[in-house]
Formats: structure tokens, C-alpha cells, sequence
């Protein structure tokens, strides 16, 4: 089937996490349906320096930061020709890798909110930063794009992300088969194997039958979704784990067991109280996920 082209926010800071980023969504599709747009927020003086400025006798001259504002464009225009090239190498067109290096407006965060509105697909961001601090700094900025990015999907990378398998949470509710379709559409087919995984939590013996009964309909509406994509049979795999006393940790313990690179999970349930739950497991395994791509798509 023909897949339409799929454009990709990819937020960056110069580090080497946002290097594995680079490198995680170069493989993430096939070279002829990417868009991509590597976005760095450069701040006029170091983050630090911020609360500095609002004190009249902790303000910076300008030879202080000059320097240090110079020496940063420089870096992030080798780091974002180094990227470039790596999408290159993955005979991604030339036309479909854009760089967009713009002054820090209102917030990082917010300016990558407000870029993500123009028309993209996705966003993409690595976990950690350049040092202590950039890892500190940086990992808020995840952290407030995890809470407030949410007309989105949104991928926060961490580690050196294994390409080729993926393990999607799944239950019953319309936002996990959005998820699926989401990853269906993005992913190229030929290279990933997906497993859907449920988790079902401790119930008696009559419930818990009732349960595994009723994932059989969704086990199998998702499957022949991701059919439809373009996977094959055999690169889909089913799994519950039952007796689950917390659905982030069993997904995460799944992922390292199973060596899968990337998890998906949704961020809506069925109800208004499963769009809390959904959304507070989310947010549980994109946090202990450290080493790992987690997709969280609305």
C-alpha cells in the first residue's frame, strides 16, 4: 500500500543523546516518505544566566557571554551539518532534511510547542543533554513537553535505541488503536517487528478469564490493523502477562527481557478516569524507560 509522507520535528540541542535521536529516526522510515526538520533553540546567554539578568548586580556584561553565545553557533552548525549528513548516508533526499536554528522566544519548551503546530507528524527529543547541567536542563524540557505536548505524538529517545523491534501497550480503548495505526503508518514495515502486549491486573479467577476472553477481539482487530499497514503475519507477535500490579513496570520489564528499542503507548483510554490512568502510565514508563524510544501518541 502507498503511505503518504510523514514530517518530523526533531528538537536538539548538540549533544550526543540528540545525536542517537538523529540517528533513531534516520532508520525510523523508509528514505522516500521522511520529512525532517532539525530545530535547536539557541539562547542568547546560558540557561544559568537567565535569573541572573532579572538581578541588577549579578548581570552579566556582554564580553561575558559573547564568547560563549559565539562558540555555541558554531557547535550546533557542525552538529546540525553532522546530522544532516547521517540522513544523507540513509539516502534520505536532500530536499527532505531542513535545519531551523532560531533565538530562544519564550522558553524551549514552548518554542518547540509552537513550532510542532506547523504541520508536523511528530515530534522527536532526545533525553539528555551535554553535561550535568545540560542533563538537567534538558531532561525538564522533556519533562514539560511530556505534559504539555499534547496535540502530538511525541518521542522522547534515550540510550542508543535498538532499531527493529517495538513493543506496543495495548488495551481495549480507542486511543491504543490510534496508537497502533499511528506506528503503522510511521514505521517502515520491511524493517520492524511489532509486539502487542497487555497487561491485566490482579483479579479473581472468573475475572481474569473474562478478561483475557475480551482482549482476544482486540488482539485480533489489531493485528489485522497492522496488516493493513503492511506487516506481515509473522512480524507480529501477541502477549499478556496477567497478575500485573503495575502496568508501567510490567511493559518496562518486557521491554529489557525482550530487547525491544522502542515502546508505544497511548496517551487516552475509554473514560475520562482511563484517560488518567492511561495517561499516568505513559508518563511512568517514558520516565523509567531511560534507555530506551518511547512514542506517546494522542
Amino acid at each position: 500500500m502507498v503511505k503518504d509522507r510523514k514530517r518530523i520535528l526533531l528538537a536538539v540541542d548538540g549533544s550526543e543523546q540528540a545525536f542517537e535521536a538523529v540517528r533513531y529516526v534516520s532508520r525510523l522510515l523508509p528514505p522516500n516518505r521522511m520529512d525532517v526538520v532539525l530545530f535547536h533553540v539557541m539562547t542568547r546567554v546560558p540557561e544559568s544566566f537567565w535569573d541572573m539578568e532579572k538581578e541588577p548586580t549579578l548581570r552579566q556584561k556582554p564580553g561575558d557571554t559573547g564568547a560563549w553565545e559565539s562558540q555555541q553557533k558554531k557547535e550546533i552548525k557542525k552538529f546540525m551539518e553532522k546530522a544532516r549528513c547521517l540522513f544523507l548516508d540513509q539516502n534520505i533526499p536532500e530536499d527532505a532534511v531542513g535545519i531551523k536554528i532560531q533565538e530562544r522566544k519564550v522558553g524551549i519548551a514552548r518554542d518547540i510547542i509552537h513550532e510542532s503546530q506547523k504541520d508536523y507528524d511528530g515530534v522527536v527529543v532526545g533525553r539528555w543533554g551535554m553535561s550535568m547541567l545540560k542533563d538537567f536542563l534538558w531532561g525538564s524540557i522533556a519533562n514539560k513537553l511530556i505534559g504539555r505536548l499534547i496535540h502530538i505524538p511525541l518521542c522522547v529517545v534515550g540510550g542508543t535505541s535498538q532499531i527493529g523491534k517495538i513493543l506496543v501497550a495495548i488495551d481495549a480503548s480507542e486511543g491504543a488503536m490510534r496508537a497502533l495505526d499511528y506506528i503503522g503508518a510511521m514505521v517502515d514495515t520491511s524493517h520492524w517487528e511489532v509486539t502487542l502486549f497487555h497487561a491485566i491486573r490482579e483479579f479473581d479467577t472468573e475475572e481474569l478469564h473474562k478478561a483475557e476472553k475480551s482482549m482476544e477481539s482486540v488482539f485480533e482487530t489489531a493485528s489485522s490493523h497492522l496488516e493493513e499497514a503492511g506487516f506481515n503475519r509473522n512480524q507480529i507477535d501477541l502477549k499478556t502477562v496477567t497478575g500485573a500490579h503495575s502496568r508501567a513496570a510490567v511493559i518496562i520489564t518486557e521491554a529489557l527481557k525482550g530487547g525491544y528499542g522502542t515502546i508505544v503507548v497511548g496517551r487516552r483510554g475509554l473514560t475520562n478516569v482511563e484517560e488518567f490512568i492511561m495517561g499516568r502510565v505513559s508518563n511512568k514508563v517514558i520516565h523509567m524507560a531511560r534507555e530506551m524510544a518511547v512514542w506517546v501518541v494522542t
